[in-house]
């Protein structure tokens, strides 16, 4: 019998994405119909996504870490080097959490209309990309930290005091350049910095920052590694408070779960869908800085992959989904609507299915080419792709209301 606790898992999310996936091929659910005769063709154009832009394959994980180089610029590498923190390995590690975190949390959808201009290159950056520059420029001029004097860091104070009108200028937000969800985002780190503040357990107790987790990986690591499901596992049980007033069940915050009619179970976690979809992206950036301090991590595919515009959008927009609605193309969606939880969930399953039909192609097992190189070589890079291709200025084939929290 599942449980509310049960649902914080990417095993669960899996589970019932797989479930879903099922009706939808037996073509028992409402808003899609599955044709996995398109799947084929879908995996050899992510195959040769990867190729193009990995031609030796030696892909890196789908993480924040990879917009920090936007422009081909080792922006973190020079920090290091800059500012010693490579000499300190717990320094370096609470700084590349800090930064990683606040980043990540600020990474939902900017909107079409949204731009930063980088004044050090001079370079303009969008979406993802322009967020984690912007994000990076915020972090090294010390936005986030209550110490002038140590500006590499993010504390819960400073970070529970934001403002929108600081976050805006960070990110250049006018009307001329406005963005998705600014008070949502701002809102979201106002309440890390609380939660923060209120586990020292894991943040730290002689001081409160998000980078304390780092050392709580550490220490979970011991002396011999750390599996990625359990490093996803302290995430939603440190910032699950940070989340929106959600779906609740015996007093757990569920965070990013949602209702669809065909999940039924026996229990109290009746037609929940959890996906995680921040928490998990958060996680796989957390993963990197463990490595490069010499900590292992095991189990990289037991996270699963991101529904979210390009991943979703690449099965849409290469014909494996179809929706059923005549308007679904056109109309704005919300999150919660079944339409959009039965979407991410057929997204999880078949990027699954699409990692095994690639590994099939190049002989290699999953340890080899984990889902997290499958997203970033990959099925995220193919999604962008074959949007451009299909509508001006790449736009996803979805629409959706988003307040910055789960997109």
């Amino acid at each position: 019998m599942a449980t509310a606790s049960s649902l914080l898992s990417a095993a669960a999310v899996r589970e019932r994405a797989h479930r879903l996936y099922e009706l939808g091929i037996e073509g028992e659910l409402e808003h899609f119909d599955v044709r996995l005769d398109r799947l084929p063709a879908t995996a050899d154009f992510v195959l040769s996504t990867m190729r193009a832009a990995y031609p030796d394959l030696d892909i890196p994980y789908h993480s924040r870490w990879r917009h920090f180089e936007a422009g081909d610029i080792n922006r973190w590498g020079g920090l290091v080097d800059a500012s010693g923190l490579a000499e300190h390995p717990l320094r370096f590690g609470r700084a590349a959490y800090d930064l990683a975190i606040v980043s990540v949390l600020l990474d939902a959808g900017a909107g079409p209309d949204w731009r930063y201009e980088e004044a050090v290159t001079g370079g303009t950056y969008a979406r993802s990309e322009g967020l984690g520059v912007a994000s990076f420029a915020m972090f090294t001029s010390g936005l986030f930290s209550a110490d002038p004097a140590d500006p590499l860091r993010a504390d819960a104070s400073a970070l529970a005091a934001l403002t929108a009108d600081e976050l805006a200028a960070g990110l250049q937000v006018s009307p001329s350049n406005p963005i998705v969800g600014l008070e949502g985002r701002v809102a979201l780190l106002n309440a890390l910095g609380r939660t923060v503040a209120e586990r020292p357990d894991l943040f730290g107790e002689d001081e409160a920052r998000p980078g304390g987790l780092f050392d709580a990986c550490v220490a979970a690591a011991g002396e011999a590694s750390i599996a990625a499901p359990a490093v996803l596992a302290l995430v939603l049980d440190g910032l699950g408070g940070i989340w929106p007033g959600r779906i609740m069940i015996d007093g757990v915050r569920l965070g990013d779960t949602w209702r669809h009619t065909k999940l039924v179970t026996d229990d109290a976690t009746t037609q929940l869908a959890p996906f995680h979809k921040l928490s998990q992206w958060l996680t796989y950036s957390l993963l990197e800085p463990l490595l490069w301090t010499g900590v292992a991590v095991e189990d990289v595919d037991g996270l699963t992959g991101l529904p979210e515009y390009r991943n979703g959008g690449l099965f849409i927009d290469m014909g494996v989904l179809v929706p059923r609605r005549r308007d679904a193309l056109s109309r704005t969606w919300h999150v919660d609507d079944e339409f959009i939880v039965e979407w991410r969930a057929l997204t999880v399953a078949l990027l699954d299915h699409t990692a095994d039909m690639i590994r099939e192609r190049l002989g290699v097992d999953r340890v080899a080419l984990p889902l997290a190189k499958v997203l970033q070589g990959g099925t995220w890079a193919a999604g962008r792709k074959v949007a451009a291709e299909k509508r001006a200025g790449g736009a996803p084939p979805l629409t959706i209301a988003s307040d910055g929290t789960v997109f």
